[in-house]
Protein backbone atom coordinates (compact mmCIF):
# COMPACT_ATOMS: atom_id res chain seq x y z
CA UNK A 1 0.00 0.00 0.00
CA UNK A 2 1.09 3.81 -0.92
CA UNK A 3 0.95 5.90 1.92
CA UNK A 4 0.44 9.66 1.65
CA UNK A 5 2.82 11.92 3.65
CA UNK A 6 0.25 13.02 5.83
CA UNK A 7 -0.43 9.17 6.94
CA UNK A 8 3.36 9.21 7.75
CA UNK A 9 3.16 12.33 9.67
CA UNK A 10 0.03 11.21 12.33
CA UNK A 11 1.53 7.71 12.56
CA UNK A 12 4.54 9.53 13.75
CA UNK A 13 2.82 11.40 16.26
CA UNK A 14 1.06 8.70 17.09
CA UNK A 15 4.19 6.67 18.05
CA UNK A 16 5.61 9.58 20.00
CA UNK A 17 2.43 9.62 21.97
CA UNK A 18 3.09 5.81 22.80
CA UNK A 19 6.40 6.28 23.81
CA UNK A 20 5.17 8.72 26.31
CA UNK A 21 4.08 5.61 28.04
CA UNK A 22 7.56 3.69 28.25
CA UNK A 23 7.90 2.05 31.88
CA UNK A 24 3.81 2.46 33.19
CA UNK A 25 2.12 0.21 30.57
CA UNK A 26 3.27 -3.26 32.25
CA UNK A 27 2.02 -5.84 31.23
CA UNK A 28 0.50 -4.33 28.56
CA UNK A 29 1.98 -2.38 25.74
CA UNK A 30 2.38 1.11 24.57
CA UNK A 31 -0.04 2.40 22.15
CA UNK A 32 -0.23 5.63 20.95
CA UNK A 33 -3.92 7.21 18.84
CA UNK A 34 -4.70 10.41 17.00
CA UNK A 35 -8.64 11.42 15.92
CA UNK A 36 -7.66 13.21 12.57
CA UNK A 37 -10.61 15.23 10.78
CA UNK A 38 -10.01 17.36 7.70
CA UNK A 39 -6.75 17.75 8.07
CA UNK A 40 -6.75 18.50 11.89
CA UNK A 41 -6.05 16.59 14.97
CA UNK A 42 -8.89 16.51 17.15
CA UNK A 43 -8.42 13.74 19.72
CA UNK A 44 -4.83 11.91 20.93
CA UNK A 45 -4.25 9.59 23.65
CA UNK A 46 -1.79 7.00 24.85
CA UNK A 47 -2.35 3.61 26.99
CA UNK A 48 -0.77 5.28 30.74
CA UNK A 49 -0.97 1.61 32.34
CA UNK A 50 -2.98 -1.10 33.31
CA UNK A 51 -6.75 -0.26 34.53
CA UNK A 52 -6.65 2.97 32.26
CA UNK A 53 -8.77 3.29 29.43
CA UNK A 54 -6.71 2.08 26.31
CA UNK A 55 -5.25 5.20 23.71
CA UNK A 56 -8.15 4.71 21.56
CA UNK A 57 -10.70 5.52 23.89
CA UNK A 58 -8.81 8.48 25.25
CA UNK A 59 -8.40 9.64 21.67
CA UNK A 60 -11.96 9.25 20.83
CA UNK A 61 -13.26 10.94 23.94
CA UNK A 62 -11.13 13.95 23.63
CA UNK A 63 -12.44 14.17 19.97
CA UNK A 64 -16.01 14.14 21.12
CA UNK A 65 -18.60 14.08 18.08
CA UNK A 66 -15.84 15.18 15.84
CA UNK A 67 -14.76 11.36 15.51
CA UNK A 68 -18.08 10.46 13.81
CA UNK A 69 -16.14 10.53 10.14
CA UNK A 70 -12.61 10.78 11.20
CA UNK A 71 -9.99 9.08 10.59
CA UNK A 72 -7.92 6.97 13.58
CA UNK A 73 -4.03 6.14 13.74
CA UNK A 74 -3.13 4.06 16.25
CA UNK A 75 -0.02 2.02 16.58
CA UNK A 76 -0.67 -1.00 17.69
CA UNK A 77 -4.31 -3.27 16.04
CA UNK A 78 -7.23 -2.36 18.47
CA UNK A 79 -8.41 -4.88 20.90
CA UNK A 80 -11.46 -6.82 20.32
CA UNK A 81 -11.58 -8.92 23.95
CA UNK A 82 -12.65 -8.38 27.51
CA UNK A 83 -10.33 -7.68 29.23
CA UNK A 84 -8.82 -5.52 32.40
CA UNK A 85 -10.76 -2.77 30.41
CA UNK A 86 -13.85 -3.41 27.43
CA UNK A 87 -12.59 -3.98 24.32
CA UNK A 88 -11.40 -0.90 21.97
CA UNK A 89 -13.52 -2.23 18.79
CA UNK A 90 -16.91 -1.22 20.56
CA UNK A 91 -15.85 2.01 21.23
CA UNK A 92 -14.32 2.89 17.84
CA UNK A 93 -18.05 1.67 16.35
CA UNK A 94 -19.79 3.70 18.73
CA UNK A 95 -17.82 6.55 17.83
CA UNK A 96 -18.32 6.38 14.12
CA UNK A 97 -15.09 6.83 12.43
CA UNK A 98 -14.73 6.08 9.03
CA UNK A 99 -11.28 4.98 8.47
CA UNK A 100 -8.59 3.18 10.83
CA UNK A 101 -5.18 2.90 10.08
CA UNK A 102 -3.07 0.47 11.71
CA UNK A 103 0.58 0.23 12.47
CA UNK A 104 1.49 -3.12 13.79
CA UNK A 105 -1.04 -5.63 14.47
CA UNK A 106 -1.47 -7.22 17.61
CA UNK A 107 1.49 -10.13 18.14
CA UNK A 108 -0.38 -12.01 20.42
CA UNK A 109 -1.59 -14.93 18.60
CA UNK A 110 -4.56 -15.30 20.89
CA UNK A 111 -6.12 -12.26 19.77
CA UNK A 112 -4.11 -11.19 16.36
CA UNK A 113 -6.22 -10.09 14.04
CA UNK A 114 -9.40 -10.39 15.73
CA UNK A 115 -9.86 -6.15 15.80
CA UNK A 116 -9.46 -5.43 12.40
CA UNK A 117 -11.68 -8.69 11.36
CA UNK A 118 -14.29 -6.93 13.72
CA UNK A 119 -13.92 -3.40 12.33
CA UNK A 120 -14.10 -4.60 8.62
CA UNK A 121 -17.47 -6.55 9.16
CA UNK A 122 -18.79 -3.61 10.41
CA UNK A 123 -18.12 -1.49 7.22
CA UNK A 124 -15.26 0.48 8.80
CA UNK A 125 -12.14 0.91 6.19
CA UNK A 126 -9.11 -0.75 7.99
CA UNK A 127 -5.68 -0.45 6.29
CA UNK A 128 -2.78 -1.75 8.64
CA UNK A 129 1.18 -1.94 7.98
CA UNK A 130 1.92 2.01 8.43
CA UNK A 131 5.39 2.34 9.98
CA UNK A 132 5.38 -1.23 11.51
CA UNK A 133 8.62 -1.72 12.00
CA UNK A 134 8.63 1.09 14.06
CA UNK A 135 5.50 -0.08 16.09
CA UNK A 136 6.89 -3.20 16.33
CA UNK A 137 10.77 -2.70 17.95
CA UNK A 138 8.41 0.04 20.36
CA UNK A 139 6.80 -3.08 22.02
CA UNK A 140 9.50 -5.76 21.10
CA UNK A 141 9.88 -6.54 24.30
CA UNK A 142 5.53 -7.10 24.71
CA UNK A 143 5.97 -9.24 21.60
CA UNK A 144 8.87 -11.47 23.01
CA UNK A 145 6.54 -12.34 26.15
CA UNK A 146 3.24 -12.89 23.98
CA UNK A 147 4.96 -15.00 21.70
CA UNK A 148 7.74 -16.91 23.72
CA UNK A 149 6.75 -17.27 26.99
CA UNK A 150 10.11 -15.15 28.07
CA UNK A 151 11.29 -11.56 28.38
CA UNK A 152 13.51 -9.82 26.21
CA UNK A 153 16.89 -9.85 27.85
CA UNK A 154 19.35 -6.52 27.44
CA UNK A 155 22.94 -7.26 28.99
CA UNK A 156 24.13 -3.99 30.13
CA UNK A 157 28.06 -3.16 31.04
CA UNK A 158 30.40 -0.36 31.73
CA UNK A 159 33.57 -1.04 29.89
CA UNK A 160 36.86 0.87 29.36
CA UNK A 161 37.64 1.63 25.51
CA UNK A 162 39.59 -1.81 25.19
CA UNK A 163 36.87 -3.64 26.83
CA UNK A 164 37.59 -4.01 30.95
CA UNK A 165 35.19 -3.68 33.34
CA UNK A 166 37.46 -3.89 36.23
CA UNK A 167 41.04 -2.82 37.38
CA UNK A 168 43.39 -5.91 37.98
CA UNK A 169 42.57 -6.11 41.87
CA UNK A 170 38.56 -5.73 40.84
CA UNK A 171 37.87 -2.17 41.72
CA UNK A 172 35.37 -0.60 39.28
CA UNK A 173 33.54 1.80 41.00
CA UNK A 174 33.27 3.81 38.92
CA UNK A 175 34.55 3.37 35.19
CA UNK A 176 31.60 5.49 33.47
CA UNK A 177 30.96 9.27 34.72
CA UNK A 178 27.38 10.31 36.28
CA UNK A 179 25.60 10.83 33.21
CA UNK A 180 25.75 7.34 32.23
CA UNK A 181 24.93 6.03 35.60
CA UNK A 182 21.90 8.12 35.53
CA UNK A 183 20.78 6.53 32.70
CA UNK A 184 21.44 2.63 33.49
CA UNK A 185 18.88 4.01 36.27
CA UNK A 186 16.32 5.11 33.50
CA UNK A 187 16.94 2.12 31.63
CA UNK A 188 16.33 0.15 35.14
CA UNK A 189 13.04 2.54 35.25
CA UNK A 190 12.14 0.68 31.84
CA UNK A 191 12.49 -3.20 32.80
CA UNK A 192 10.03 -5.24 34.27
CA UNK A 193 13.35 -6.81 36.14
CA UNK A 194 16.82 -6.36 36.82
CA UNK A 195 19.29 -9.50 37.35
CA UNK A 196 22.96 -9.86 38.48
CA UNK A 197 25.19 -13.09 40.08
CA UNK A 198 25.66 -13.76 42.97
CA UNK A 199 29.11 -12.66 43.07
CA UNK A 200 28.42 -9.27 42.02
CA UNK A 201 26.12 -9.37 45.17
CA UNK A 202 29.29 -10.07 47.14
CA UNK A 203 31.53 -7.78 45.46
CA UNK A 204 29.13 -4.35 45.39
CA UNK A 205 26.28 -5.36 47.51
CA UNK A 206 23.72 -3.29 45.21
CA UNK A 207 20.46 -2.00 45.95
CA UNK A 208 19.52 -2.65 42.31
CA UNK A 209 16.80 0.25 42.62
CA UNK A 210 15.84 3.28 40.42
CA UNK A 211 17.03 6.23 42.09
CA UNK A 212 18.75 9.13 40.00
CA UNK A 213 15.44 9.25 38.00
CA UNK A 214 12.00 9.69 38.76
CA UNK A 215 9.70 6.56 37.93
CA UNK A 216 7.19 9.18 36.16
CA UNK A 217 4.56 6.10 36.61
CA UNK A 218 6.63 3.34 36.26
CA UNK A 219 6.72 0.37 38.71
CA UNK A 220 10.02 -0.42 40.53
CA UNK A 221 11.42 -3.34 38.49
CA UNK A 222 11.74 -6.77 40.22
CA UNK A 223 15.42 -7.67 41.85
CA UNK A 224 16.60 -11.15 40.52
CA UNK A 225 20.13 -12.95 42.23
CA UNK A 226 21.31 -16.12 40.10
CA UNK A 227 23.12 -17.83 43.03
CA UNK A 228 23.61 -21.55 42.23
CA UNK A 229 24.71 -22.34 45.72
CA UNK A 230 22.40 -20.26 47.55
CA UNK A 231 26.08 -18.36 48.83
CA UNK A 232 23.76 -15.04 49.19
CA UNK A 233 24.85 -13.11 52.93
CA UNK A 234 22.09 -12.45 55.30
CA UNK A 235 23.79 -9.08 55.65
CA UNK A 236 23.34 -7.85 52.02
CA UNK A 237 20.68 -5.09 51.10
CA UNK A 238 18.80 -7.64 49.16
CA UNK A 239 18.34 -9.61 51.95
CA UNK A 240 16.92 -7.00 53.67
CA UNK A 241 13.21 -7.78 52.85
CA UNK A 242 12.49 -3.92 52.18
CA UNK A 243 12.23 -2.59 48.45
CA UNK A 244 10.74 -4.01 45.91
CA UNK A 245 10.25 -7.61 45.62
CA UNK A 246 13.57 -9.99 45.45
CA UNK A 247 13.91 -13.51 43.84
CA UNK A 248 16.81 -15.47 44.03
CA UNK A 249 17.27 -18.15 41.39
CA UNK A 250 19.00 -21.32 43.07
CA UNK A 251 19.57 -24.95 42.62
CA UNK A 252 18.77 -28.27 44.42
CA UNK A 253 22.20 -27.86 45.68
CA UNK A 254 21.24 -24.92 48.37
CA UNK A 255 21.25 -24.60 52.18
CA UNK A 256 17.70 -25.26 53.07
CA UNK A 257 18.20 -23.59 56.21
CA UNK A 258 19.11 -20.20 54.40
CA UNK A 259 16.46 -20.50 52.12
CA UNK A 260 14.04 -20.38 54.75
CA UNK A 261 15.72 -17.60 56.48
CA UNK A 262 15.59 -15.39 53.10
CA UNK A 263 11.81 -16.29 52.37
CA UNK A 264 10.95 -15.48 56.12
CA UNK A 265 12.25 -12.18 55.24
CA UNK A 266 9.94 -11.93 51.90
CA UNK A 267 12.75 -12.95 49.74
CA UNK A 268 11.17 -15.73 46.99
CA UNK A 269 13.37 -18.23 46.76
CA UNK A 270 13.23 -20.34 43.42
CA UNK A 271 14.01 -23.35 43.30
CA UNK A 272 15.63 -24.34 39.36
CA UNK A 273 17.52 -27.44 37.55
CA UNK A 274 21.16 -26.94 36.65
CA UNK A 275 22.69 -26.27 33.45
CA UNK A 276 25.83 -28.68 32.09
CA UNK A 277 28.41 -26.52 34.21
CA UNK A 278 26.23 -26.92 37.11
CA UNK A 279 25.23 -23.38 37.45
CA UNK A 280 21.32 -22.29 37.55
CA UNK A 281 19.11 -23.35 34.20
CA UNK A 282 19.17 -19.73 33.03
CA UNK A 283 16.31 -20.72 30.18
CA UNK A 284 13.89 -22.42 32.83
CA UNK A 285 14.61 -19.02 35.09
CA UNK A 286 13.91 -17.36 31.85
CA UNK A 287 10.03 -19.04 31.89
CA UNK A 288 9.77 -18.81 35.53
CA UNK A 289 10.10 -14.75 35.17
CA UNK A 290 7.86 -14.78 32.15
CA UNK A 291 5.36 -16.16 34.05
CA UNK A 292 5.12 -13.43 36.19
CA UNK A 293 4.93 -11.13 33.12
CA UNK A 294 8.54 -9.98 33.24
CA UNK A 295 8.57 -8.71 29.37
CA UNK A 296 12.10 -7.33 29.64
CA UNK A 297 14.88 -8.37 31.75
CA UNK A 298 17.83 -6.00 32.13
CA UNK A 299 21.19 -8.20 33.10
CA UNK A 300 24.04 -6.30 35.16
CA UNK A 301 25.80 -9.40 35.91
CA UNK A 302 29.75 -10.07 35.97
CA UNK A 303 31.81 -11.21 32.83
CA UNK A 304 31.03 -14.78 33.95
CA UNK A 305 27.38 -14.73 34.29
CA UNK A 306 27.00 -12.71 31.33
CA UNK A 307 29.44 -15.18 29.07
CA UNK A 308 26.24 -17.71 30.34
CA UNK A 309 23.48 -16.18 29.39
CA UNK A 310 25.82 -15.61 25.44
CA UNK A 311 26.89 -19.19 25.70
CA UNK A 312 23.26 -20.60 25.72
CA UNK A 313 21.88 -17.96 23.20
CA UNK A 314 19.64 -15.76 25.76
CA UNK A 315 21.07 -12.47 25.03
CA UNK A 316 19.30 -10.42 22.62
CA UNK A 317 20.23 -6.91 23.34
CA UNK A 318 23.69 -5.78 24.56
CA UNK A 319 24.19 -1.92 25.98
CA UNK A 320 27.77 -1.12 26.22
CA UNK A 321 28.75 1.94 28.20
CA UNK A 322 32.77 3.00 27.02
CA UNK A 323 34.76 5.42 28.95
CA UNK A 324 37.20 7.44 27.38
CA UNK A 325 40.35 5.70 29.17
CA UNK A 326 42.17 2.50 28.43
CA UNK A 327 43.74 -0.19 31.26
CA UNK A 328 46.15 -1.79 29.10
CA UNK A 329 46.53 -5.00 31.21
CA UNK A 330 46.13 -7.96 30.47
CA UNK A 331 45.17 -9.32 34.35
CA UNK A 332 42.35 -6.78 33.99
CA UNK A 333 38.78 -8.21 33.51
CA UNK A 334 36.84 -7.85 30.14
CA UNK A 335 33.54 -8.04 30.27
CA UNK A 336 33.30 -10.98 28.05
CA UNK A 337 35.08 -14.07 29.12
CA UNK A 338 35.64 -18.08 29.44
CA UNK A 339 35.30 -18.07 25.23
CA UNK A 340 37.83 -19.07 22.76
CA UNK A 341 38.26 -18.02 19.14
CA UNK A 342 40.93 -19.85 16.90
CA UNK A 343 39.34 -18.11 13.99
CA UNK A 344 38.10 -14.07 13.88
CA UNK A 345 34.66 -15.04 11.65
CA UNK A 346 33.66 -17.14 14.94
CA UNK A 347 32.29 -15.50 18.14
CA UNK A 348 29.17 -13.59 18.36
CA UNK A 349 28.11 -11.15 15.65
CA UNK A 350 25.82 -8.14 16.74
CA UNK A 351 24.32 -5.33 14.58
CA UNK A 352 24.61 -1.73 16.09
CA UNK A 353 21.12 -0.31 16.26
CA UNK A 354 22.36 3.48 18.31
CA UNK A 355 24.96 5.53 19.53
CA UNK A 356 24.73 8.70 21.81
CA UNK A 357 27.44 10.26 24.00
CA UNK A 358 26.49 10.46 27.75
CA UNK A 359 29.01 13.18 29.48
CA UNK A 360 32.16 11.82 28.29
CA UNK A 361 30.93 8.63 27.93
CA UNK A 362 29.64 6.54 24.78
CA UNK A 363 26.70 4.21 25.02
CA UNK A 364 26.72 1.59 22.05
CA UNK A 365 23.57 -0.26 21.81
CA UNK A 366 23.25 -3.68 19.67
CA UNK A 367 20.98 -6.68 18.65
CA UNK A 368 22.69 -9.97 19.31
CA UNK A 369 22.35 -11.61 15.89
CA UNK A 370 21.72 -15.36 16.25
CA UNK A 371 24.71 -17.55 15.19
Amino acid sequence: MTWSEEDRRYMRLALALAAKGRGMTHPNPMVGALVVRDGRVVGSGYHRGPFTPHAEVVALAEAGKEARGADLYVTLEPCNHQGRTPPCTEAILAAGVARVVVAAPDPNPRVRGGGAERLREQGVRVETGLMEKEARELNAAYERLVTTGKPLVTVKMAVTADGKVAARGGESRWITGKAARRWVHEMRRRSDAVLVGSGTVEKDDPELTVRMVPLRGARPPLRVVVDSGLALDLSCKLARGDGPPVIVATTGRHDRGKAQALRERGVQVLELGEDPEGGVDLEALLLRLGEMEVAHLLVEGGPTLVASFFRRGLVDRLALFVAPRVFGDREARSWLEGERVLDPREGYRLRWTRSRRLGEDLLLEAEVLAS
